[in-house]
């Protein structure tokens, strides 16, 4: 099936006088995400990355390495930042590999844990094993604060105002996902995908997000940039956005590194079975692909977009 659009989105402190862009025009999001069910109750859904953390790893896609040298761009090696919800630490390696000092607060213990093994000998990472609502950071210490898929599952009234508080003057927040972008190539996968949705889990398919090409995407983030938790509450389809999160940070920069991923019907089953979605369907019916799903394969295409895949 074809690939999703990966994002970065950056914005700083608004009390900075001097922003540097992390990144250059931008797309930000959530990885292979549906429409968040009404919160706060969706929030508690996080809890099953951890019951499946092994498969998460294997099933979960990269970041590419392009997209993560935008976001990185002005951080020296050396340079400590902070990651909010690290899970089994992609990003985070991503991050010791640049040479950065990286705090990774995960509150899942099996994901902690194999973030742990995963980073180990690979750089300066201290792992904090708590939700983001319980730690204590200190203020202006890190350069810059990355979250790769993860802020959407954090109550965004302790989530702005902490990822505000903990960058340095100059520092900024870089936000990573994947999105999907529609595209012709695409299509017929995408209404396969939601038929099959639609004989076994109705409810969910009901509110499965329509995805929007490249130049609608950068359209509607150009038109939020002046308030980051708006962007990123548009396109995931998140209620976390926050009217004062405007006065948190300046605009948004937002990067896009379109890239075309295809998935056998076993991968997709497979990620179907322990993402969110799935888990919600009776475990009989999570099985979404025919066996005439293209085979797997990835590269990086200017013109591709996914079909729609099961979220994160």
């Amino acid at each position: 099936m074809e690939a999703p659009n990966d994002g970065v989105v950056s914005q700083r402190c608004a009390d900075q006088r001097t922003p540097v862009s992390l990144v250059g025009p931008a797309v930000p999001a959530v990885i292979y995400r549906a429409a968040m069910a009404s919160q706060p109750d969706a929030r508690s859904y996080g809890h099953v990355f951890d019951d499946v953390a092994e498969d998460y790893e294997c099933h979960r896609p990269i970041y590419p390495d392009e997209l993560l040298d935008r976001a990185c761009e002005g951080i020296g090696p050396g340079a400590a930042v902070l990651e909010i919800g690290c899970g089994t630490g992609q990003l985070t390696r991503s991050l010791l590999a640049r040479g950065l000092h990286v705090t990774a607060v995960e509150p899942g213990q099996q994901l902690i844990a194999r973030a742990r093994d995963q980073c180990n000998g690979v750089g300066d990472v201290q792992f904090v094993n708590a939700r983001l609502e319980d730690t204590s950071l200190a203020r202006a210490q890190y350069s810059a604060v990355f979250a790769a898929s993860a802020i959407h599952w954090i109550d965004p009234d302790v989530s702005w105002r902490k990822a505000a508080d903990a960058p340095m003057d100059g520092g900024s927040l870089a936000l990573i996902s994947y999105f999907g972008l529609d595209d012709p190539r695409s299509a017929d996968d995408q209404q396969a995908l939601r038929g099959a949705m639609t004989a076994i889990a109705p409810e969910l398919a009901a509110d499965w997000p329509a995805y929007r090409g490249l130049a609608a995407t950068l359209a509607g983030v150009a038109a939020r940039r002046d308030n980051l938790s708006q962007v990123w509450a548009w396109l995931g389809g998140y209620e976390i956005a926050r009217g004062y999160a405007a006065d948190l940070f300046d605009d948004a920069h937002i990067a896009a590194v379109p890239t075309q991923l295809e998935h056998t019907a076993d991968e997709l089953n497979a990620c179907w079975a322990r993402c969110r979605c799935g888990q919600d369907c009776h475990p009989d019916s999570a099985t979404l692909s025919s066996s005439k799903t293209k085979p797997s394969t990835s590269g990086s295409d200017d013109r591709s977009a996914p079909a729609q895949s099961p979220a994160w």
